[in-house]
Order: structure tokens, then sequence, then C-alpha cells
């Protein structure tokens, strides 16, 4: 129903390539899975492959051949329809499209769809701006609009962010269950595991300088297991030729030592001596082919890297510090009362995990938090929140980092970008341009390079890609201050933290186990 073929992509301003030479077929019943670290253009094959978006941005050549209606789930729907109503959201297909009323028809089966996805219909009742709504929210109505419409073939882009447990199943269930093909792009490992059954690998190689772009119809373990044996495979071929031929040319260095010392002893038997020489002559033209041997070498394969960041081994808490007492007695947006009663009393270095609902409060409550511990103690306190807002200003990379003015700074900044796989022309990018996985990573950045004792994390990990997300995990379990983080990412929760609590409508507890 989609064939791609030989499709490259190229972004316009730097001549950096993307996508190159990509072929693969979405035929019914596929659930093709696009993986790659962060800012290798998932996102940007995602909106080119759909007719309806703006790639102004890159050059794109090759052949796709469509035959169906492409229904397209954007990552960051708020960004761009901040100040839409739900029911302009549902009925347009941009924010800047006046109302076709001729839509309202598909809104017939609203009622059963929204109820799927575990969101009441006065959601809809109450047409509120999508800017004022959670981020699952969000991603849950751009679900619905994406079923209420009939079309033949799907593009999700990260569709479980910010989404909270049973909306995550019931969207593993769909995928699983779906007859219409789905291209999609996914940073949870659970959910690829589950649904794959074929992967779009984006990378980057030569130290991230060039793209590599390549299909496998396979289901995302066996991709793994696949990757990583092809890998072994070649770097064993390649390290075994070039040891063999060390052990050629120190063979050969050998013996024509040996004739060069025979020659300079023959000088005075002139026959001997001519022998010699051609036998000379003879291995510097054996040598000359050993050494065209290395152009045919196998290349040694490059492993695609993750992170390599770490916040500072002297960050520690004393067992007995105390971090936060709180209390809030209602815990409200506007008049709208949506948990009571909520007690937090944080002692030395733990990591707390909260989780609940869509639409429940928790970004609320964390603000909450941050804005308590800011006041209550004298800890540097890091906040990255879900929507990346301090990054949807002007401003470049460097600035945002607080590095462009402070050469030792600077230095420092860079490399670290470096190890987070920046490009030099992205460490100057203005930061609304960059990719979310990209955002996330940066945020990570400035609170190493401010060493907070404490971090308050709004679903930290919803746009790293399954490459950088083990490091990021190892990274926070061995950090040695305080964390408290909203998430609802499943390994995210059992590699890092010590205790979660779950908030509701009555109040935050902790849950058992």
């Amino acid at each position: 129903m989609l064939t791609v073929d030989n499709l490259n992509i190229t972004l316009r301003k730097s001549g950096f390539s993307l996508v190159c030479g990509l072929s693969f077929t979405l035929n019914k019943g596929d659930k093709i899975a696009v993986i790659g670290s962060e800012g290798t253009g998932k996102s940007t094959l995602l909106k080119g492959l759909s007719s309806n978006h703006d790639t102004d941005h890159v050059e794109m050549n090759g052949n796709v051949i469509c035959h169906g209606r492409i229904g397209y789930l954007e990552q960051d729907i708020k960004k761009n329809w901040h100040g839409v109503t739900v029911q302009d959201y549902l009925v347009k297909k941009n924010p800047e499209d006046s109302v076709d009323y001729s839509r309202f028809e598909k809104l017939k089966n609203l009622g059963r769809i929204l109820d799927r996805l575990g969101l009441n219909m006065s959601i809809y009742d109450e047409n509120r701006f999508l800017g004022h709504l959670s981020g699952g929210e969000v991603v849950k109505l751009g679900l619905a609009k994406l079923l209420l419409e009939e079309n033949d073939i799907l593009l999700l882009d990260e569709p479980t962010n910010d989404l909270d447990f049973e909306t995550i199943l019931f969207l593993e269930s769909f995928i699983k269950n779906e007859t219409r093909p789905i291209l999609y792009v996914s940073h949870d490992e659970a959910l690829l595991e589950e649904t794959a059954n074929g992967i779009v690998h984006l990378q980057r190689i030569r130290k991230m300088t060039e793209a590599k772009s390549f299909f496998e119809r396979m289901t995302y373990l066996d991709y793994k297991n696949h990757r990583l044996n092809h890998y072994e495979s070649a770097l064993m071929r390649a390290k075994k030729q070039r040891s063999e031929h060390r052990a050629k040319m120190e063979k050969f260095r050998q013996v024509y030592q040996k004739v060069a010392h025979q020659q300079d002893q023959a000088v005075r038997v002139p026959s001997a001596a001519r022998l010699l020489a051609k036998k000379i002559k003879s291995m510097k033209s054996m040598e000359r082919r050993f050494e065209k041997e290395r152009v045919d070498f196998v290349p040694i394969p490059e492993k695609e890297e993750g992170i390599e960041i770490f916040f500072n081994r002297e960050i520690t808490l004393p067992k007995g510090r105390r971090v936060m007492d709180f209390h809030l007695d209602t815990l409200k947006i506007g008049d709208n009362i949506l948990s009571r009663n909520i007690d937090l009393d944080i002692v030395g270095p733990k990591k707390i995990a909260i989780v609940g609902r869509n639409g429940c409060g928790k970004s609320t409550l964390l603000t909450l938090f941050y804005d308590h511990i800011r006041r209550k103690s004298n800890l540097s306190v890091g906040f990255m929140p879900q929507s990346y807002e301090d990054l949807n200003r002007s401003g470049d990379v460097l600035a945002f980092l607080e590095a462009n003015e402070d050469r030792n700074k600077e230095a420092v900044a860079r490399k670290m970008l470096g190890a987070l796989a920046f490009q030099r022309e992205e460490m100057t990018m203005e930061t609304r341009d960059l990719s979310g996985g990209q955002r996330a990573k940066l945020y990570l950045l400035k609170m190493i390079l401010n060493e907070n004792t404490c971090l308050l994390l709004d679903e930290p990990t919803r746009n790293l890609s399954p490459l950088s997300a083990p490091h990021v995990h190892d990274m926070l379990s061995q950090y040695g201050g305080v964390i408290i983080a909203v998430t609802h990412d499943r390994k995210f929760i059992e590699d890092v933290f010590d205790e979660v609590y779950t908030l509701d409508e009555h109040t935050l507890k902790k849950s058992a186990g």
C-alpha cells in the first residue's frame, strides 16, 4: 500500500544526509518501527511520507508510491495546536485552517472512541484549549482524531508519549491487532517488542558524519540479535584479516632484512650481488602487492554508540538530610480539584517515581514540588518540564546551557555535546529546531553542567531512542542526589527508582512492592 524506493532526505541548510537510499514496502498487516539515535531523521521521515506537513527544511528525492489515504499522528501536538480548542482540533487538518463543517459528520463515533482511550466525553463538551490539557490527554485526542478519519495507512510518531499505563496497553493491543499498515516511531522497547514485524533503522556512521538507512522484515527482538550477531561477525572477520596481514608482513620484513644483509655482505662477489639485487627488486614488488591488499580489507564495522555523559560522582546527599516535607490540602487546576491530602516526606538521596492516569495532575504536582524545594532548601535543583517550553523560545543550544559567554564552560559543553552525538552546526542551532530526543538530552546535559543535587523530571525518557535510554537509566541509577520523576516508562521505573507513588483523585499514595 506504500512503497518507498531509494528515498534520500537531505537538510537544505547544511546539506547533511538524514536518509540515504532507503527502500521498503508497507503492506496490509505490517507494523514497521522506525528506530535510530536522536536527530537521525525519524520524525522527518514520517512527515515526508505524509503529504500534509511542513518539510521545507529538507530536500527529498526517490520514489514514493501510495495507494490509499495516510493518517499521521505528529509527535509534538501541543507545539502546533497550543491555542486551538478541542472541538476545532478534531475537525481541522491544520491549525490555521478554517473549520470544515462537513467534517463534523465524522464525530458520530467520538464517544465510543474516547471511551476506548480512557477519555470522558466532557473533554469535548468543555472545549478547552489543547495547551491547557495534560500531555497524555493531548496524545489521546490525537489518537481519537486518527481513528475518526477513514485512513488506509497510519503513521504514528512516538504515540506512547505521556500516556498512562492503561492507555499504553490499549495502544499495544491496537497496533498488534490493526489490519491497516502502520509505520511508527517509538522509544518504548516493550511496545517495540510486542508489536513490530519490520524495522527501518536510520543510522549515522563515520563519527556521525554519514547517514546509513536500511530495512529488515523481522521482529524487534530478532533484529537486535541479528544486528549484534552481524556486528560481531563482521568485527571478527575484519580483525582476523588484519591479524593475518600483520603476520604476513612481519614474516616478509624478516626475509627482506635477511636478503638486504646478504646483499651488503656480497659486494665483493658480483654474481651473488646481482642475484640478491634481483631478489630485492622482486621482494619490493611483493611488498607493493601486500600494501594494495589493504584497500580490499573488510571495513571494521562501526558500532552505533549511545550517549556518553555522567553526573559528577561527588554529588551525594547524606542519608539523614531532609529534602522535602510537603503537604497540600487540595491539588487544583483553576476551580477543578484533582486530588486531596497530599503528603510527601523525602529524607536522603531517594529516587521516587510518580504515576497515575492522564489528567490527574502529576505535572502540576511536580511543579509544586519544584517550587517547594527551591524555597525550603539550599539544594541545587534541576527541572525538566514535559513540554520543553524553555526550548520553544528563541535562543541557541550554547545559550541554553549558559556556556556562550564563558570560554572554559563552552569548551566543556561542546565536548559533552559531541558525546551526545550533536554535530558542530547543531551546537549553535536554535533550540526550537531540535528534535524531541535532542531536547531531552540537552536538559540532562544542563543538569550535569550545573551539578544539580536534586532533579525533578517530567517524562524524561519520552523522546529518547532505545539506544540512548539504557545509558540514561544507568546514569540516573548511579546519580547520588534526589530524583522525583513523573513517568510511565516501565523499564525506566524498574531500572532506576526506589519507590513508586500513585496519584489519583483521593491522594498520593505509595505503591506496594
